[in-house]
């Protein structure tokens, strides 16, 4: 039976046809419309037709790489917001950062594990919902960006703006890394010319006034948030 209440649509391009398979199968499963390609041109090509909400990518395949389909779709205004994971045999942390820059919302290692897929992408579609309502709750914490209130455990949590807005961001995708200059163009904008050590001050400030050690740093690359 379904879990899923609405036909969010997935691509999925891979060389493999076993993997394109099982991923096809599961996610049918969960109630997903789910169309497959077999390399970079071709999901490329079926993303502008079939608009997904979500796209999993090989990193190696033909004809256009993961990493470069993914570039070449965050560029089009169409596929700003849409979600990408990566699909991946490489664990080096080298590959991780370039396809976090290009844009990436997550990875799934292979061999592909069904439970994980499944679970991964229903996580990604609650946050994606949860996003769209303006109201993000991961367990006892409450962020409502219309309001600008923050709410741990039923209390109030008085935030500076831009501790509010950086706070948001990083809950917004839980699990997801995000670049120290993805950090500074998205909370302070390009026009304002601030240091690296502006972000590590208002990560501190958040951290003493949650009092949780919910946000994580990655050394050399940025914050995630991991409650």
């Amino acid at each position: 039976m379904s879990r899923v209440n609405s036909p969010n649509k997935i691509l999925i391009a891979d060389d493999e046809p076993d993997i394109l398979e099982i991923i096809q199968y599961n996610l049918q499963n969960e109630g997903y419309e789910v169309v497959a390609v077999k390399n970079g041109n071709d999901a490329l090509d079926k993303a502008k037709s079939f608009q997904p909400n979500l796209i999993i990518l090989d990193i190696m395949m033909p004809e256009k790489n993961g990493i470069e389909v993914c570039n070449l779709l965050r560029m089009q205004p169409a596929f700003k917001e849409t979600l990408i994971v990566f699909l991946t045999a490489l664990s080096d942390e080298v590959t991780e950062v370039k396809g976090l820059e290009t844009g990436a919302d997550d990875f799934i290692t292979k061999p592909i594990s069904p439970k994980v897929l499944t679970s991964k992408v229903n996580a990604l579609f609650r946050r994606l919902n949860k996003e769209e309502t303006g109201l993000l709750q991961i367990g006892d914490l409450k962020i409502d960006r219309e309001k600008y209130l923050v709410i741990l455990k039923e209390k109030d949590i008085n935030l500076a703006r831009k501790e509010f807005e950086l706070l948001a961001l990083l809950a917004s995708k839980p699990g997801k890394v995000f670049l120290r200059n993805e950090i500074l163009n998205q909370v302070w904008g390009t026009e304002v010319i601030v240091g690296d050590r502006t972000i590590d001050v208002h990560i501190r400030k958040i951290r003493q006034k949650l009092n949780l050690d919910c946000i994580t740093t990655v050394k050399g690359v940025g914050y995630k948030f991991d409650l």
